[in-house]
């Protein structure tokens, strides 16, 4: 392995193997990879740790699955409609890429940034913090909570060492990613099977009058929603990964399909099973409803359920670990971000330095001790996102009519997708005000400096091309599209 040295301005390494003069992003994400990447990345801490927000809005069964049913039947909507913009534009990207093609360099910058900003290293932060909650949580039964340095410090250690695995091989990845979503499921499943013995030996006083007490309100539908769409999140990601997915016009659309098939029928039956054992009134009061629970029914291997529950939290950073780099790679690549995040690593063949942008963002959140506000103002940014994806897809079928669709859902779909995203997003101005206002500040900001750029100083510039120049001799990275430029000793 040689070592990168200036040659007229240009990175010099020497002579890869044979068969790796190109550097470019594999096709290694099989159907199978897809499935798991979605999944784990979906199924989280949310049904495993939360109360059931859901439950605490409508005030009944009955009317609790009814919303869980339609927040499903949304988000796979919204996946579908997601399915149509993958394979018409399939590269890397997401929703930055269909937001661009529809309105623009400043309006994909603005994806890009709240993806960056709010979205991104802030949710990766937040998992790795209750991972390390449940993890510690055994070792100090008789205090008041886990030392915060404690928390941070492992946090760190967990998010290092998937970052690391991402960096080093998109096949680690995503078999670790296989491996943590069978977990999570293992763990569901065991809820599932315990829930329903327990409801096949007559313990069904739960599902009685289930419609008894039905908050039917618009503001107690709509923030009831509003729980569903957090937890169905992460339906998005594999649309990042396009390049990478194995025949995506195929694979794509059937991942979709099936993961969300897999999810909607798990939380539904994750939802009867807790019924079974659990009053609502418990599960509402429980700050982990599978740890009351497996309290109730496991006994002595009640512990058991935080590991699992540090698992399904795991998989959640990994998978958007290793979605999001993708994002920021190519936004990269079209010089709306530093170029050095666009390059590949050209003996692994990974976006190296995408990877250790998202590794320090998400270390500094992470020493952060307000960390849920920060995820509240995530929210904000995501429905954000969905409104100007959804408004753009229907603007694209006037603006490029012609371009082949291999993948056409009704425009119906994504007018009523547009408008409920949009309501979502006043919705958050309502119930969140200051943290809504903090993210809209943050994203003016970024798209102030964004505007300016182009203006800055010769000297300036100079610099962050110098910066550039000596990133791609640390990591050993070049831009994907450059390999022919590159002299090879």
């Amino acid at each position: 392995m040689g070592l990168f040295k200036r040659n007229k301005g240009d990175a010099v390494v020497t002579k890869p193997e044979e068969g790796k003069g190109k550097v470019e992003l594999k096709r290694q994400i099989s159907l199978l990879h897809g499935v798991a990447i979605i999944v784990g990345i979906i199924i989280g801490s949310g049904i495993f740790v939360s109360p059931v927000g859901i439950l605490k809005r409508v005030d009944s069964v009955g009317l609790s699955f009814v919303m869980w049913i339609a927040c499903g039947i949304y988000n796979t909507l919204c996946a579908i409609c997601y399915a149509e913009l993958g394979t018409t534009f399939p590269q890397s990207g997401g929703e930055y890429v269909y937001i661009k093609r529809a309105f623009g360099e400043t309006a994909g910058f603005v994806c890009l940034w709240i993806n960056f900003l709010l979205i991104c290293p802030v949710g990766i932060a937040a998992s790795a913090l209750i991972f390390s909650l449940y993890i510690l949580k055994p070792f100090f039964p008789n205090c008041d909570g886990v030392p915060m340095t404690g928390l941070a410090l492992l946090a760190a250690v967990i998010i290092t060492l998937l970052i690391l695995i991402n960096m080093r091989n998109v096949k680690w990845a995503a078999k670790v990613q296989v491996i943590i979503t069978a977990s999570k499921l293992i763990a569901l499943f065991i809820v599932i099977i315990i829930g329903f013995i327990y409801i096949g030996n007559g313990e069904v006083e739960n599902f009685e009058e289930p419609f008894e007490g039905s908050d039917y309100s618009v503001g107690a539908i709509a923030i009831s929603f509003y729980s569903g769409f957090w937890a169905y999140s992460g339906w998005s990601y594999l649309n990042f990964l396009v390049d990478e997915i194995v025949e995506p016009n195929k694979n794509l659309p059937r991942a979709i399909v099936i993961s969300m098939s897999i999810v909607i029928t798990t939380y539904l039956a994750a939802n009867v099973a807790y019924l079974g054992v659990l009053t609502p009134g418990q599960m509402i009061q429980s700050e982990a409803v599978a740890v009351t629970f497996a309290e109730n029914t496991l006994g002595p291997m009640a512990w058991i359920m935080p590991v699992l529950i540090a698992l399904s939290v795991c998989g959640t950073m990994n998978g958007c670990a290793l979605s999001m780099s993708r994002l920021f790679f190519v936004g990269a690549q079209n010089k709306q971000m530093p170029a050095f995040m666009g390059m590949i690593q050209y003996k692994n063949m990974t976006p190296s330095p995408s990877l250790l942008v998202i590794l320090v963002m998400t270390l500094i959140y992470t020493s952060t001790t307000n960390i849920f506000y920060l995820i509240e103002m995530e929210g904000f940014g995501f429905a954000s996102v969905l409104t100007m994806v959804f408004g753009g897809q229907v603007y694209l079928r006037f603006k490029e009519p012609d371009i082949p669709r291999p993948i056409r859902v009704p425009i119906i779909l994504p007018i009523a997708l547009f408008l409920i995203s949009g309501f979502i997003v006043i919705l958050t101005f309502y119930q969140k005000p200051a943290e809504s206002f903090v993210a809209l500040c943050l994203v003016t900001g970024g798209t102030i400096y964004y505007l300016i750029l182009p203006y800055l100083p010769k000297a300036i510039t100079n610099k962050i091309d110098s910066f550039t120049q000596a990133t791609q001799k640390l990591l050993m990275v070049l831009p994907p599209d450059n390999a022919d430029e590159v002299n090879w000793e």
